[in-house]
C-alpha cells in the first residue's frame, strides 16, 4: 500500500527529532490503519458513503511552503476587526509568518503542536490519542500515524481568554494530489473560559485531502464555544474528527458550518463524563453539484443531570446528497439526562438526495429525550406569496431558503462570525451560484 511505504520515509524524516513515545504511538496507528484498511459501504458506519474514489487517489504528502500565499488572499478568510489571535496552517504546516498571535493571559499557551514537540512533548504525551482514540477508526489512525503539526492550545484553570482564538488551515495548488493531516489538542482547565475557530479552506481548485482531528478536554465548570468552518475546495476531500470529553458542570457549544468540497465526512462526539454537564451541538450542510457530505454525531451521557441539544440542517440541491446519523447514547447510570436531537433537511432538487437516521439508546429509566427528522421542498404558499409582492421567482427561493439554514448562523454568538457565514450563504444560495457545480 502506497501510505504505509510513504509512513517508513515519514518515519525516517522525523529520525532523531521524535520521542521514542511519539514514534511508538505512529507505529501502532499506521499498524492499525493496515489491519483496518479504508471503509467500505458494507461497514454499517459508512453504509452511506463511498471512499472508493478517495482510495484510488495516488495522494502525496503536501509541501510545507504555500505556493505564493499571501496575507491579502488569507484577509479573506479572517473575520474583520474582530480581535483574533490567528494561527495560519499552510498544508498542514504552522506559518509564523502569517500567524498573529495575540497578548493573552498568564499560563495561557497558544502554539504549534510541532513546536512543542521540539521540546520534550512532556505536556502532549498524556493526552495525544486519549480523546480520539484510533482503533475503530480508519481515519483517525491514518491522521495519528502522520500527526505532524496542528494547534496545542492550554488554558489554565480560572483563565478567561477574550480574544477569538482562531485555527485558520488553507490547502494550495501543488503538483499532483497531496494530504494533510491537521491535529489539534485543547485543553481546558477548571473553571476557564474560551473562544476557538477552526477554518478549513482551499485557495484553488484542486484535488487533496485533509484528514483533520480535533481532541478536546474540558476540565470542571470549563465553558467552550467551538466554531468549525469547512470551505475546501470543490474537489477536495475533507475527513473531519472532533472529539470532546467533559467533566462536571462544563459547557460545550459547537457551530459547525460545512460548504465547500467534493467529498465530505464530518463526525463529533462527545462524552458527557460529569454530572450537570451540558452541549449544544449546532450544524449545517449546504450541497451542490454532485457534492457528497456525510455528517455524524455522537453523544454519549455517562454522568447523570447532563443535558445535550442537537440541531442540524441540510440544504441539497442539483445532484448532491447528504447524510445525518446522530446518535444519543445514556449509560445507566445517567439518570435525569435531558437530551434533543432534531435534523431537518430541505431539497431543491428532484435529483438531490438525503439518508437521515437519528438514534436513542437509553439505558435508563428517569430521563427525557426525544429526537425527530424531517425532508422537505420548499413551501408552495410562501412562494407564492412572494411572488404576488412582486419578487421574482429565483429571489424567492433564494429568500425562503435562506430563512430556513439561517436558524444555525442565528445561534453564533460571534457577530463578525455570523455575518460572515450569512454572506457565504447568500451568495451560494444566490441566483447566480445556486445551480452550479460546486466551486
Amino acid at each position: 500500500m502506497v501510505l504505509l511505504s510513504q509512513f517508513d520515509e515519514f518515519q525516517r524524516r522525523a529520525a532523531g527529532q521524535d520521542r521514542p513515545w511519539l514514534r511508538s504511538l505512529r507505529k501502532s496507528a499506521i499498524k492499525r490503519f493496515g489491519d483496518l484498511g479504508f471503509p467500505t459501504t458494507r461497514d454499517e458506519e459508512w453504509r452511506y458513503t463511498n471512499v472508493a474514489p478517495l482510495a484510488k487517489v495516488p495522494f502525496k504528502l503536501a509541501p510545507r511552503n504555500g505556493n505564493g500565499v499571501s496575507g491579502r488572499i488569507l484577509r479573506d478568510y479572517l473575520f474583520g476587526e474582530l480581535d483574533c489571535c490567528n494561527l495560519v496552517f499552510l498544508n498542514g504546516h504552522f506559518s509564523e509568518a502569517l500567524s498573529s498571535l495575540c497578548r493573552l493571559p498568564d499560563g495561557v499557551r497558544v502554539s504549534s503542536i510541532a513546536a512543542a514537540l521540539r521540546g520534550d512533548g512532556g505536556e502532549i504525551e498524556p493526552h495525544l490519542a486519549r480523546y480520539a482514540p484510533y482503533q475503530d477508526s480508519a481515519f483517525t489512525a491514518l491522521n495519528t500515524a502522520f500527526t505532524a503539526d496542528g494547534a496545542f492550545v492550554v488554558i489554565p484553570d480560572k483563565a478567561v481568554v477574550e480574544e477569538v482564538i482562531h485555527l485558520v488551515y488553507l490547502s494550495t495548488a501543488a503538483s499532483g494530489a497531496t494530504m494533510s493531516y491537521p491535529r489539534n489538542l485543547i485543553l481546558l482547565g477548571r473553571q476557564s473560559q474560551a473562544r476557538i475557530v477552526e477554518s478549513y479552506v482551499g485557495v484553488q481548485d484542486v484535488v487533496y485531502l485533509t484528514n483533520a482531528v480535533t481532541e478536546i478536554s474540558l476540565g470542571e465548570n470549563a465553558v467552550v464555544e467551538h466554531y468549525r468552518l469547512q470551505r475546501e475546495s470543490g474537489r477536495a476531500f475533507h475527513i473531519a474528527s472532533t472529539q470532546v470529553v467533559q467533566n462536571s458542570g462544563s459547557s460545550f457549544a459547537s457551530h459547525f458550518v460545512s460548504l465547500g468540497g467534493g467529498l465530505v465526512r464530518n463526525e463529533i462526539g462527545v462524552r458527557l463524563d460529569g454530572e450537570g454537564s451540558e452541549c449544544t451541538l449546532d450544524g449545517l450542510y449546504v450541497t451542490r453539484g454532485t457534492q457528497h457530505m456525510d455528517n455524524r454525531t455522537s453523544i454519549d451521557h455517562a454522568q447523570p443531570h447532563s443535558s445535550s441539544r442537537q440541531l442540524y440542517k441540510g440544504v441539497l440541491d442539483g445532484q448532491s446528497s447528504g447524510v445525518f446519523n446522530g446518535k444519543i447514547f445514556v449509560r445507566p447510570d445517567a439518570q435525569k439526562t435531558d437530551a434533543r436531537q432534531t435534523n431537518r433537511n430541505l431539497l431543491l432538487s428532484e435529483e438531490a438526495t438525503v439518508d437521515t437516521k437519528p438514534q436513542l439508546e437509553i439505558y435508563a429509566d428517569d430521563v427525557k429525550c426525544t429526537h425527530g427528522a424531517t425532508i422537505g421542498k420548499l413551501d408552495e404558499e410562501a412562494l407564492f406569496y412572494l411572488r404576488s409582492r412582486g419578487i421574482d421567482q429565483e429571489s424567492a427561493r433564494t429568500i425562503l431558503t435562506y430563512a430556513f439554514a439561517s436558524e444555525v448562523s442565528r445561534a453564533m454568538k460571534i457577530k463578525p462570525i455570523q455575518c460572515q457565514i450569512d454572506l457565504a450563504l447568500l451568495n451560494r444560495l444566490s441566483r447566480d451560484g445556486r445551480l452550479k457545480e460546486a466551486p
